[in-house]
């Protein structure tokens, strides 16, 4: 009975962070939890982009993005500089909010902190099972192991934007486009 009770929070939390993220303005995508489907939806996401980075993940299994990094158009940076000058930023998400369709990137790994603000669009690729339903939850010892007490982490809602001196403008202080990529 717990178990079947589970599924079903997980279900609940899963439609709420969608219904939330695509209310911030950042498009949602689920896919089965695969390396050749990450791929594939990688790929089709922004087909005319010249370069996409992928910084390494921390908490999604490094195999399942190497077919990933042999699309055509993937680059190995080797500076913060080479960083900058890709067109999208692909990075896993240690956790996703419910109430407010937010993606939390862990900052200080592996340039994941660059690539979801310096890039046009940024990828977030965010496991099912690591959707919570607010942000204090991050912040409990029995919540995803810990890792909200353990992580510099930055908390994305949406793609950049501001409206505080007149229209509501894209893009100011980060990524355009915010895409995630929720593995089922």
């Amino acid at each position: 009975m717990e178990a079947i009770a589970h599924k079903t929070d997980v279900a609940s939390l899963l439609v709420r962070f969608e219904q939330a993220a695509r209310a911030t303005a950042a498009t949602v995508e689920q896919i089965p939890y695969s390396a050749e489907m990450l791929a594939e939806a990688i790929a089709k996401i922004e087909p005319k982009s010249e370069r996409i980075a992928i910084a390494a993940p921390r908490d999604l299994p490094n195999e399942l993005f190497d077919r990933c990094r042999k699309l055509p158009r993937v680059f190995t940076p080797k500076s913060k500089l080479d960083f900058a000058s890709a067109d999208v930023g692909v990075t896993d998400a240690f956790a996703g909010i419910a109430h407010s369709g937010s993606i939390c990137v862990t900052v200080d790994h592996e340039y994941a902190g660059y690539l979801s603000l310096v890039t046009r669009v940024h990828i977030a690729v965010l496991s099912t099972k690591d959707i919570v339903e607010r942000p204090g939850d991050l912040l409990r010892e029995d919540c995803l192991d810990g890792k909200g007490l353990q992580r510099n982490f930055v908390f994305i809602t949406g793609p950049s934007c501001t409206a505080d001196m007149g229209p509501l403008v894209r893009g100011v202080h980060g990524p355009h486009r915010l895409h995630i990529i929720i593995l089922n």
